[in-house]
């Protein structure tokens, strides 16, 4: 296994914290506490927080893209594909329970904030989008293959966010049964 970077150490950290507290919550002596390192090395790669925001996001797209790829090279069924996809909720469940979606709570605080960096994390979701319409696009439902998308992109976001306002397993998994319902219908 290849030893990481403190670039990469520095970017870990930082992503795991934006998710946690929050990116404006977040400061450089936490993460550099996180990383280990002090805060003269920490300046070695990075000047500025937005700077670490700016990695954190394309490390986000970076595994995002590598997760879609993967799904695609282990299932040949596009409905199959989009299940993956739900399965996110079931997988992540205590980490969505105690901070919500990594990519739902980075986005709104950055919209909330005004952040520059704002239309880069949209991306997170234009990625998700695009995928899924092309799925459904699979699945011979051209015609509004898109609404699907964002229909069950939002179904997501919205049980991701219940589940971390109710703290409700049942609720979670009842939910995930009611998309994969959803989602057997189309056929």
């Amino acid at each position: 296994m290849k030893r990481q970077t403190t670039f990469e150490q520095i970017v870990e950290a930082a992503d795991q914290l934006f998710y946690q507290q929050g990116f404006e919550n977040t400061s450089f002596s936490d993460i550099a506490e996180v990383v280990k390192i002090s805060r003269g090395n920490f300046y070695h790669h990075f000047k500025s927080k937005n700077e670490i925001l700016n990695a954190v996001i394309k490390h986000r797209l970076d595994n995002t893209r590598e997760l879609l790829n993967q799904w695609e090279s282990e299932n040949q069924n596009p409905q199959d594909r989009v299940q993956s996809f739900i399965n996110i909720l079931l997988m992540n469940m205590a980490k969505i329970k105690k901070y919500g979606c990594p990519v739902g709570t980075l986005c709104t605080e950055l919209t909330k904030l005004q952040h520059p960096a704002q239309t880069d994390a949209n991306q997170l979701f234009s990625i998700f989008r695009g995928w899924l319409t092309q799925q459904f696009e699979r699945m011979h439902l051209s015609q509004n293959a898109d609404d699907l998308a964002m229909h069950i992109l939002s179904w997501s976001q919205g049980v991701a966010t219940l589940a971390h306002v109710y703290q409700d397993e049942r609720f979670i998994q009842l939910e995930i049964t009611q998309i994969s319902n959803w989602l057997k219908q189309l056929k």
